[in-house]
């Protein structure tokens, strides 16, 4: 008998030492920072954030802009912490797990990358590094179809020139009622160009919305004659939004892991102490089973998302199909992670003082932004099975069955 062969098993992906002391640093910081005392407070004040712990997240930190390379700015000297998109979801997954409130979304997830690939500009790298720095937020007032960009969809008008006027309204923008500045698509004579636009200026008013989460604001904004800075032309634009949408997309995806990770911790710890019939109800086989699936979900979830990072940070040519792949199996894990959670607590579990509704609702918005499951399932079948080829067609055989 042959000797048996020795398989070495090695992992596709192992987070650094260096990763390892930021994860930890960052859930420190969020302890102290984004307890639900906190986000309650917060979620219900006119800002949705604490300025002066937005500020430290930049310049204690450094967690804004992890993935912005220290020479992003050129010779404006605008840049980052020279890191890499794997740090920034790191830090993301812990902002996740504490639903960290503040304009993570418009501003670390969408604007930071758009203008970290658009060309160095004066206008360009002085608002990078206010907002990598913590010192301004932004807000990604760019309409997508489900996490993709179509210059035939932008509805904002601009005048000629670098420095010109805006018209139009963008509807539903997260992070847009209190943010510093609004990064917008528009249309000019030369093409469809992106902006920055003071937000606080005339001629832009923001409509906040009521939403069913209030950790994450949206608003209605209209730009009537307000005034704009291109920041990227027509041949940058489209490019510069794509890749910040994929990005995004990506860093939602683990932001939905580290939800999801948190209400299972909690699922489990209510499982270990919460007694019936004389016995702790993690004994029962129900129970058992249900946070079992949750654990399932929950690790299927991660690989997922930290593909598509690894695959977006490797530039690689599948990072679109990795990041659709992600978004519909973290949105959908995230959803019923937050449904079984609230089971397992039973009656606490739907009252206003118990978290385990924060996390349903922000389950319930994350699942529409950027696109839901399926709109990204039908996004993998396009870009897998409608290009597919079959080798060789199976040849049914006298009795019928395939030769």
């Amino acid at each position: 008998m042959a000797e048996s062969s020795e398989f070495i098993l090695t992992p596709e992906f192992q987070f650094s030492a260096e990763q390892r002391h930021l994860r930890s640093a960052v859930r420190e910081f969020c302890a102290e920072n984004f307890d639900e005392r906190a986000v309650r407070r917060l979620m219900e004040s006119d800002r949705r954030v604490d300025p002066a712990v937005w500020s430290r997240l930049g310049s204690e930190l450094g967690v804004l802009g992890l993935a912005v390379p220290v020479d992003a700015g050129g010779a404006g000297g605008a840049g980052g912490a020279g890191g890499s998109l794997v740090d920034q979801a790191v830090a993301v997954e812990e902002f996740g797990a504490r639903l960290a409130c503040g304009p993570l979304f418009g501003t670390v997830y969408l604007s930071i990358p758009a203008l970290a690939a658009c060309p160095s500009s004066d206008i360009r790298d002085s608002l990078l590094t206010s907002l990598v720095d913590g010192e301004r937020t932004a807000a990604f007032a760019v309409t997508d179809r489900a996490g993709t960009f179509d210059a035939d969809d932008v509805a904002v008008t601009a005048g000629a020139g670098p420095d010109c006027a805006l018209d139009g309204t963008v509807e539903r923008v997260v992070d847009a009622g209190w943010a510093d500045h609004l990064l917008v698509a528009a249309r000019s004579p030369d093409g469809v160009c992106l902006y920055a636009v003071d937000a606080t200026a005339s001629g832009v008013e923001r409509n906040p919305l009521v939403t069913l989460d209030l950790t994450r604001p949206q608003a209605t904004v209209h730009f009537r004659d307000a005034d704009a800075h291109r920041v990227a032309g027509p041949d940058e634009t489209s490019e510069a939004i794509a890749r910040a949408l994929r990005v995004g997309s990506a860093l939602l995806a683990v932001e939905q892991v580290g939800a999801s990770q948190h209400l299972l911790d909690l699922a489990v710890d209510y499982a270990k102490t919460r007694m019936q019939f004389g016995r702790h109800i993690g004994s029962f086989q129900a129970v058992k089973h249900r946070l079992a699936d949750m654990l399932v979900d929950l690790e299927h979830a991660r690989s997922t998302a930290y593909h598509a990072v690894w695959a977006l940070a490797e530039e690689s040519p599948e990072s679109t199909l990795a990041v659709s792949i992600a978004q519909a199996t973290c949105s959908a894990a995230f959803s019923r992670i937050a449904a079984d959670t609230i089971q397992v607590h039973g009656g606490i579990g739907f009252t206003w003082e118990h978290q385990a509704h924060l996390y349903f609702k922000r389950a319930a918005t994350d699942a529409v932004l950027l696109g839901s499951a399926e709109q990204h399932r039908s996004r993998v079948a396009e870009l897998v099975l409608d290009t597919a080829s079959v080798a060789r067609q199976p040849v049914p055989v006298a009795d019928g069955t395939p030769g």
